[in-house]
């Protein structure tokens, strides 16, 4: 009777851990922080404190940016923003009401400068194929020679370069689109339309151009105004390259246009919400892949959220079945909470995400550990299996984040970019020194394979840890030297138990490198058993063997040999002589 008492005693207890272990679970994986990725919960917060992307472009048009106004309204559209359509048919008002305004936006100066240039089908034109026209780019630059500004003048003397790498002389036959692109960034230069950084860097490799140096930096940057003058029209340049504080960000941004395809309205929206170039620059660079999509997906929540996915560096990530949970009470009140927590203080939300996991560990543990009858009485321990559970809840905790962090064994994104100067008259496709820079690397430490390497090297130190913790179990019971010496012979297979997983680590792991699901190195797999063998040998000599030599020699003086082997010798018998 009294043992069913306990045994019912230690079942609730189990009972208890279980439910508290299951909840506090839950809360962890509800709280929306991540290692590499962004939640749309977070990136919602942050949205509170920007503008919307259709109050924007309401904005831009009202200020008669209609270009701006425009490409605003094409993002809106690819991300499904609602209200669109309304506010599409609103812009088309405007537009009518003032066609020149959707090129060249509220500049009368230059509009006018061009008037007599300018036609009606000019109006859904790129600048790159208004001022490429013969008349055009006369009229662009006569304007820049009257310019007083001198980045503008130093750029004009550039035209009398002759060992251009890029491009072709202007004097030459071809040197239409040289003069092009030296039109589009003067008129930037003159109009003060560029930050005071880039200024005074373009005018820095022009001077060098000009006074001997290598043109190469110059025809770089004059090939990414043209890039961009190719894919919008004035209002859109203006605003797009206002806001670039650098060269390497013009060059980044021009790379990042030019493979844009459709999805151009995106990045433009994407660097005027954000008024981080800079930052979207750098994302897409990192995220070739998956940038452009996710970048689209965070305009739904205005400047804010585009900002926080840009100078987080993350991946976008939208969960479903967070959705789904999140809907019902008090789970939408408590995210909320977690969200704002990991909006203010990520670093906090993840310290807090990951303790709530290993408590959960823990009080599974302490439920397996209530849930399973004790052992003999001589053979207990107090506070050994806390040790033991708090090794399961490391255990339990790498488990969890491997099955639930997105995108942890993403391998770095590699992108291509083919840099093709547009119009036609600007000649072939760029040499691939020029366009990318230094080529790309193929990597050997891999996310996939570092991310391998340390599951087995953690996996293996938490065994290791174990086989000490057992080790010193057996040392502080109360048995006699030698019952402790077949107590330590009888967890043999657990002390060997890191040869086993190492030897079933590195099958599972050519098993699934032969069927193509993952790619990493044989290293990789072979690691699990290296590890192995070298956690399991160290623990053996270190550990193992002097606690054995120790428990001889105790066993040997509590009971000294008394016995004497004597060969035992056959009984012969007398023969009569």
């Amino acid at each position: 009777m009294f043992y069913f008492k306990y045994m019912t005693i230690r079942w609730l207890y189990s009972l208890i851990c279980v439910v508290f272990g299951l909840a506090l679970l839950v809360g962890g994986l509800l709280l929306p922080a991540h290692l590499r990725a962004l939640d749309a919960a977070v990136i919602r917060n942050a949205g509170r404190n920007g503008s919307a992307l259709l109050e924007s472009m309401q904005i831009a048009a009202g200020e008669k940016r209609l270009g701006t106004a425009q490409q605003l309204l094409r993002a809106a559209q690819i991300a499904n923003i609602p209200d669109s359509e309304p506010a599409g048919t609103a812009f088309a008002n405007l537009v009518r009401q003032n066609p020149d305004a959707l090129f060249w936006g509220d500049d009368a100066r230059l509009e006018n400068i061009f008037a007599n240039g300018f036609k009606l089908s000019d109006q859904n034109s790129s600048l790159a194929d208004f001022i490429v026209r013969e008349e055009n780019r006369d009229t662009a630059l006569a304007h820049l020679g009257g310019s007083p500004n001198a980045a503008a003048q130093e750029l004009l003397r550039s035209r009398s370069l002759t060992n251009t790498v890029i491009f072709s002389p202007s004097q030459s036959a071809s040197g239409q689109a040289f003069d092009a692109a030296v039109s589009i960034c003067g008129l930037l230069l003159d109009g003060g339309h560029l930050t005071a950084g880039m200024s005074n860097e373009i005018c820095n490799v022009t001077t060098q151009a000009n006074r001997g140096g290598s043109s190469q930096p110059l025809e770089q940057v004059l090939m990414d105004c043209l890039s961009l003058g190719e894919r919008f029209n004035w209002d859109q340049l203006t605003a797009f390259a206002g806001q670039i504080q650098n060269l390497d960000t013009l060059r980044r941004l021009a790379d990042a246009a030019r493979n844009a395809g459709e999805k151009l309205p995106v990045l433009f929206a994407a660097v005027q919400l954000s008024g981080q170039p800079d930052a979207v620059a750098k994302y897409l660079a990192k995220f070739p892949d998956t940038g452009m999509p996710d970048l689209g997906a965070s305009l739904r929540y205005g400047a804010g959220g585009v900002r926080e996915l840009a100078l987080r560096q993350q991946r976008f990530y939208d969960s479903s079945l967070e959705r789904q949970v999140t809907a019902f009470y008090p789970f939408g009140r408590l995210f909320d909470f977690a969200a704002n927590l990991s909006f203010q203080n990520p670093w906090s939300a993840l310290a807090a995400k990951w303790f709530l996991y290993l408590l959960s560990g823990f009080f599974l543990a302490a439920a397996m550990h209530f849930a399973v009858p004790p052992l003999e009485r001589q053979l207990q321990v107090r506070g050994f299996h806390l040790l033991r559970e708090f090794l399961f809840s490391l255990g339990f905790l790498l488990v969890v984040l491997l099955l639930s962090e997105p995108f942890l064994a993403q391998d770095t994104q590699k992108g291509t970019f083919s840099l093709r100067l547009f119009p036609s008259t600007v000649g072939g496709a760029v040499p691939a020194r020029i366009a990318g820079g230094q080529p790309t690397e193929k990597t050997v430490m891999s996310p996939t394979i570092l991310l391998t390497l340390l599951v087995f090297f953690v996996l293996q130190a938490l065994i290791y840890i174990s086989c000490l913790v057992k080790l010193a179990e057996i040392r502080r019971q109360k048995v006699p030297p030698r019952m402790k010496l077949k107590l330590l012979e009888n967890e043999d297979h657990l002390f060997d138990a890191g040869l086993y997983l190492g030897f079933v680590g590195t099958i599972i792991s050519l098993i699934v490198a032969s069927m193509g699901l993952i790619k990493f190195s044989l290293m990789a797999a072979y690691s699990s058993t290296s590890f192995g063998i070298i956690f399991v040998v160290i623990f053996k000599i270190f550990h193992l063997r002097p606690e054995r030599r120790k428990l001889l020699l105790a066993a040997e003086a509590q009971n000294p040999a008394a016995e004497v082997y004597i060969p035992t010798v056959a009984p012969t018998s007398a023969v009569p002589s």
